[in-house]
C-alpha cells in the first residue's frame, strides 16, 4: 500500500527558516537546499568559506572560559530546560527533520526522543562524572593523588544526514556540559534542523557564540574543522574517518570515530520466530537501513530458519511504502539518488551471481525517484559485493547455520563491528552468545533500541567500526583532559641528605613486599 500525501510543514514558514539560517556562520555561495520528500525548494542555503570557519572558532574560544567557569550545576540546568522544550516542540521539529531528510513521521519522534533523552541524561549525570576524584598514592596516607576533570577546549563535530539531530547533539551536549564550545558542521544536506536546535538551547540559557555551526561540503569544511578544533567527533563512512583520524593525528589531537557496519543479527534454534521476525524488520528496515546500526546480515538456525524465512518476508510484503508527515507509512524513500543507485547496484551484482530475492528488489518510480523496495536475499556468497560491504539502505541478507557456534563465528567474520542482535528464548543463553560477538553493542531480544535507547549504555565500535564511545560516562569523559595532583606529606619519594640512595633502595624494596602482603596495589 502507497501513501502520497505530503502536507506543509506549517510551523516552519520562510521566516523561520531565513532566521535559523542567519545564525550560520558561512559567507560563501549558496546552494539550493531540496527536500527528499518530493524535490521543492527548501531553502538557499550558504556555504563556509576557510575564514567563516576560523571566525567561527575564534568566536566559541572567546565564550569557553567563561563557560567553563560556570558551575557544573549550572550547566546541566540548561541541559535540562532543553529537554523540557523538546517535548515542547517535538512535532514542529519532526515536521523539519522529514521535509529535510525525508525520514517517516515516527522516525523523526524517536530522533527528537532520543536528543531529549541524551539532554536528561548528562543533565542530571554530568556532576558526578566530573567530580573531581581521589586516587591511592605510593605511599598510604603520605602520598594524595586527586584526579581532576578539565574541558578540552573547543570540540568539533561532523555529523551525518541520516541522524541530524540526534548524532550531532548526543556529541555536542556532552562536549557542553563537560564546559566545551561547540564547532558543528552538520551534513550539507541537513544543517536546517540542526540550526533550530541551537536556536532552542540557546533559548534555554546558553551562551551566545558557544555553539557555532558551519556548512559546506565535507571534504572541503571538515579539514579546516579539524584545524582549529582540540577534539574532534566524527560520524560517517569508514574511509572517511580514516581522513579524518590522520588529520587529527598530525595534530596532537583525540578523534571519536563512528563509522560502518555490516551488522549481524542471530536467531537461535530457541528463539520465539514470530518476535525475531518482527524484530528483524524494525532491525533491518528502520529509518529505510540508513542507520549505522541496522542489520544487514541474519543468520538463522537451521532448525527454525524455514519459519523465520516465511515469517520475515511476509512482514517485509506487508511493510506500506510512502511520504506523508503522518503516521500512515512504514517505509520512506532514500536521501538521495546517489544512495538509491548504490543499494541498486548491490541487489543487482547479487542477482547476477546468484542471489534469490526473497522480497522486493526493485525501485519503485511510481512512488518516487528515491524509493527501493525492502529486500530480502538468500544465497548469497562472498563474491557478491552485498556479502561483506555496508549497503546503507533497505538490504538484508540470510543465511542458515547450524548451531550457535557457526552462528557466531559467522557473525564475527567481518572487518566491522559496530552492532550486533541475538535472538532466543533463553535470556541467559543469548547473553552468552551476545558476548562473543565482537561489536561495541549488542542487543538480545531486540535489534538496536535497546542499547541506543539506553543513553547509560557506551555505543562504538570495533575493529573498522571506529574509535571512542558516545553516551554513558564514557561519552563524556572523551571530551577532558585529565589532571593527575600528587601531593607528599612527611616521607619524601628519593633520596635526601639524610637517606642515601643505599639505604633508600633497601627500604623501598621492604616496602614493597609489605604492602603486597596487605594486599595493596
Amino acid at each position: 500500500m502507497a501513501t502520497h500525501e505530503v502536507r506543509s510543514a506549517s510551523s516552519w514558514a520562510a521566516a523561520d527558516l531565513a532566521r535559523i539560517i542567519g545564525g550560520l556562520s558561512a559567507t560563501g555561495p549558496t546552494s539550493p537546499l531540496l527536500s527528499p520528500f518530493d524535490g521543492t525548494l527548501l531553502a538557499e542555503v550558504p556555504s563556509s568559506t576557510a575564514g567563516d570557519v576560523r571566525a567561527a572558532a575564534d568566536r566559541a574560544r572567546a565564550a569557553q572560559p567563561g563557560w567553563a567557569a560556570t558551575p557544573v550545576g549550572q550547566r546541566m540546568q540548561v541541559l535540562l530546560r532543553f529537554h523540557d522544550r523538546l517535548l515542547d516542540r517535538c512535532s514542529d521539529l519532526a515536521d523539519l527533520l522529514q521535509r529535510e531528510s525525508g525520514k517517516l513521521r515516527l522516525t523523526a519522534f524517536e530522533e527528537v526522543l532520543h536528543t531529549a533523552l541524551t539532554a536528561r541524561y548528562y543533565g542530571t549525570r554530568a556532576a558526578r562524572y566530573l567530580r573531581s576524584e581521589r586516587g591511592e598514592g605510593i605511599f598510604p596516607l603520605l602520598t594524595r593523588i586527586d584526579r581532576h576533570y578539565r574541558a578540552k577546549g573547543l570540540v568539533g563535530v561532523i555529523a551525518p544526514w541520516n541522524y541530524p539531530l540526534t548524532i550531532a547533539f548526543s556529541d555536542g551536549l556532552a562536549a557542553l556540559v563537560a564546559g566545551n564550545a561547540v564547532l558543528l558542521k552538520p551534513d550539507a544536506q541537513t544543517p536546517l534542523i540542526a540550526l533550530a536546535a541551537r536556536e532552542l538551547l540557546e533559548a534555554c540559557g546558553l551562551p551566545a557564540d558557544l555553539w557555532q555551526v558551519v556548512n559546506g561540503v565535507g571534504a572541503e569544511v571538515g579539514p579546516e574543522l579539524i584545524d582549529v578544533s582540540d577534539y574532534v567527533c566524527f560520524t560517517g563512512s569508514t574511509a572517511t574517518g580514516r581522513l579524518v583520524a590522520a588529520r587529527c593525528a598530525e595534530r596532537l589531537i583525540g578523534c571519536s570515530l563512528e563509522l560502518g557496519g555490516k551488522n549481524p543479527l542471530l536467531v537461535l534454534d530457541d528463539a520465539d520466530v514470530t518476535a525475531a521476525a518482527e524484530g528483524a524488520v524494525r532491525a533491518s528496515f528502520s529509518n529505510t537501513g540508513q542507520l549505522c546500526v541496522s542489520s544487514e546480515r541474519i543468520f538463522v538456525a537451521e532448525a527454525v530458519y524455514d519459519e523465520f524465512a516465511t515469517a520475515f518476508v511476509a512482514r517485509t510484503k506487508a511493510l506500506r511504502l510512502g511520504n506523508s508527515l503522518d503516521f500512515d507509512a512504514d517505509l520512506a524513500g532514500m536521501i538521495n539518488a546517489t544512495m538509491v543507485e548504490r543499494v541498486s547496484a548491490q541487489v543487482a551484482d547479487a542477482r547476477d551471481k546468484g542471489a534469490t530475492v526473497l522480497a522486493g528488489g526493485e525501485r519503485r518510480p511510481d512512488l518516487g525517484d528515491l524509493f527501493f523496495e525492502p529486500t530480502i536475499l538468500a544465497d548469497v556468497t562472498p563474491e557478491m559485493e552485498v556479502y561483506a560491504t555496508e549497503t546503507f539502505g533497505p538490504v538484508v541478507s540470510l543465511y542458515r547455520v547450524r548451531d550457535d557456534a557457526e552462528a557466531i563465528a559467522r557473525a564475527n567474520d567481518s572487518s566491522y563491528g559496530l552492532n550486533g542482535s541475538v535472538w532466543s528464548g533463553d535470556v541467559r543463553r543469548g547473553r552468552r552468545v551476545a558476548e562473543q560477538i565482537s561489536c561495541g553493542t549488542v542487543n538480545v531480544n531486540e535489534g538496536f533500541a535497546a542499547s541506543f535507547g539506553s543513553i547509560d549504555a557506551p555505543m562504538g565500535g570495533m575493529k573498522q567500526s571506529g574509535l571512542g564511545r558516545r553516551q554513558g560516562k564514557d561519552g563524556i569523559r572523551r571530551f577532558v583532559e585529565v589532571q593527575s595532583v600528587a601531593t607528599q606529606s612527611g616521607l619524601p619519594v628519593g633520596t635526601t641528605g639524610r637517606i642515601g640512595p643505599r639505604t633508600y633502595t633497601t627500604a623501598m624494596v621492604g616496602a614493597l613486599r609489605l604492602l603486597r602482603r596487605l594486599g595493596r596495589a
